[in-house]
């Protein structure tokens, strides 16, 4: 990662990519490398500068923020940008197809600008802006979804603690929560949780707890009753 951080605006409203700008340039460490109106200028944008996040607003004209996102994600040549899904609406079915797409995260615009700071700095380290408690709201998503393993193959591929780390994970637990549950390092809970994104094909742990969910790894009946 660069010693500053480099981020694209990707938002259709000139307002709020004004606002987001005015904040992250007043912040010694972030760069704002370019701005985009709609989705294909944002996709244009981010594999002209190759930023290492990039806020993309989740409805936009011309190309959706979801395929925007699907695009980068499909891109080996952008491989280590991350995209944090900008909402008005919070938890939402744009919310969710935006994490299948490969999102690492999502933001309320209405977010605080000490938040959005921490959530660039945070995703920009390649971990996932999901944290414990916005996962389990998150969880809350997946309810009434049954899981479509045909979606998400693999599971074969993990190793028994694989799968159990990543269940953890999916049901909200940070590394050291994880660590304790299995009386394990952080250290080792933290590989675990590489490896099986590595096996996976998993971009960061966004898309592991998609994954989790999708394969019936996790089931409505183990988030009723909590870790």
């Amino acid at each position: 990662m660069n010693e500053v951080l480099r981020v694209a605006l990707v938002d259709d409203q000139a307002l709020m990519r004004a606002g987001f700008r005015a904040l992250l340039d007043a912040e010694d460490g972030i760069e704002v490398v370019g701005e985009a109106a709609d989705g294909e200028q944002g996709v244009a944008l981010v594999r002209d500068r190759v930023p290492d996040v990039a806020l993309v607003d989740v409805q936009m004209p011309v190309m959706s923020g979801i395929e925007a996102t699907r695009r980068i994600a499909a891109d080996p040549a952008l491989a280590a940008v991350r995209v944090v899904i900008l909402t008005n609406y919070g938890l939402d079915e744009y919310v969710f197809e935006a994490l299948r797409a490969g999102a690492s995260g999502f933001l309320l615009k209405d977010t605080e600008p000490a938040d959005l700071l921490q959530a660039i700095e945070v995703v920009a380290r390649g971990e996932a802006l999901l944290s414990p408690s916005v996962t389990r709201t998150l969880i809350g998503e997946f309810v009434s979804r049954p899981p479509d393993r045909a979606t998400a193959p693999g599971l074969d591929r993990l190793t028994r603690r694989e799968r159990e780390v990543t269940a953890l994970a999916a049901r909200g637990l940070s590394n050291e929560e994880i660590a304790g549950h299995m009386v394990i390092s952080p250290l080792t809970a933290k590989t675990h949780i590489s490896r099986a994104m590595t096996k996976l094909g998993a971009r960061d742990r966004a898309q592991l707890v998609v994954f989790a969910y999708e394969s019936g790894l996790v089931e409505a009946r183990q988030r009723e009753n909590g870790p």
